[in-house]
């Protein structure tokens, strides 16, 4: 997502930014080690069926590590009133079915000289060291970000990586029933996700098999301000949706597609290419390319 930011004021991250900024993923996925197991995709943004962004994502897993990194742009109409270019990597661990984060970098370019950075370190789930520019904007009704809001966090690209337990197929509903408290630096915030159903994908190249499709829920903590549209917006929104697809030789999923409902009509990030890669010597069990 382009990457993982919102370009209004206290409006959350992740893959609702992907729709509502309406640029898509991207990345360099750089030279990948034979142990590592790793995914290529190529996503189209479009809102109202019109294609307003497009891009790649990479990521590569190795033993309980995971690094991801991205870049995007805007395209079509919506880049004749927001152009704009990001990239952003994150890079963690797993701790069981938990994503754990150490680094997490975004910049936005909008290509009128205002550009967003955020760059953050983490540990443990804390977040360490943190460079937000510009900085929210002084209001008197935003709900501060206390220290315990920077505590048991983590970032927006890492909470896209979803690591199912247990031995069974992977794609099933334990890829949804999560909670996951998120600081993207400057807006904290819990996304929860509930199991809908299976639906079967087929990516233009690669991936095509079951996805587990998960509604998805937006909580504000703070650093946001209460009275905004857009808040209200999202907190009241109950059609949004994550369809989560298998990283090859993993229990790792990731969005293949999210939808959700705006004003201006149905935002949707869909993926058309999706290329994985069990680790050397590792049968794919849970994905199939072609």
């Amino acid at each position: 997502m382009l990457p993982q930011r919102f370009p209004f004021d206290a409006a959350p991250a992740a893959f609702i930014a992907a729709v509502c900024v309406m640029a898509a993923l991207a990345v360099d996925a750089g030279h990948v080690a034979a142990a590592q197991a790793h995914l290529e995709a190529e996503y189209t943004a479009t809102l109202a069926g019109l294609p307003i962004g497009r891009g790649t994502w990479a990521i590569e897993i190795a033993d309980d590590q995971y690094t991801a990194a991205a870049s995007g742009a805007t395209s079509g109409l919506l880049r004749i009133f927001t152009g704009a270019r990001g990239t952003g990597a994150s890079r963690g661990s797993f701790n069981g079915d938990q994503t754990m984060p150490t680094t997490y970098v975004a910049t936005i370019d909008y290509e009128r000289g205002k550009i967003d950075d955020v760059r953050m370190a983490l540990a443990g789930g804390n977040v360490k060291d943190l460079f937000a520019d510009p900085p929210l904007y002084p209001h008197p009704d935003r709900i501060p970000v206390s220290d315990a809001d920077r505590r048991g966090v983590v970032d927006p690209m890492s909470s896209t990586i979803n690591r199912v337990g247990g031995n069974g197929d992977p794609v099933s509903p334990l890829a949804c029933g999560r909670k996951v408290a998120v600081f993207d630096g400057r807006v904290r915030y819990d996304l929860r996700s509930e199991f809908k159903r299976i639906e079967m994908v087929k990516a233009e190249r690669g991936y095509q098999g079951p996805a587990a499709v998960c509604a998805v829920y937006f909580e504000p903590i703070s650093g946001y301000v209460p009275d905004r549209a857009v808040i209200k917006y999202l907190v009241a929104l109950r059609d949004a949706e994550v369809w989560l697809a298998p990283i090859a030789g993993t229990r790792v999923l990731v969005p293949f597609r999210f939808s959700m409902p705006t004003p201006l009509g149905l935002g949707v990030l869909q993926a058309t290419q999706f290329v994985s890669a069990p680790p050397a010597g590792h049968p794919s069990v849970s994905a199939k390319t072609q």
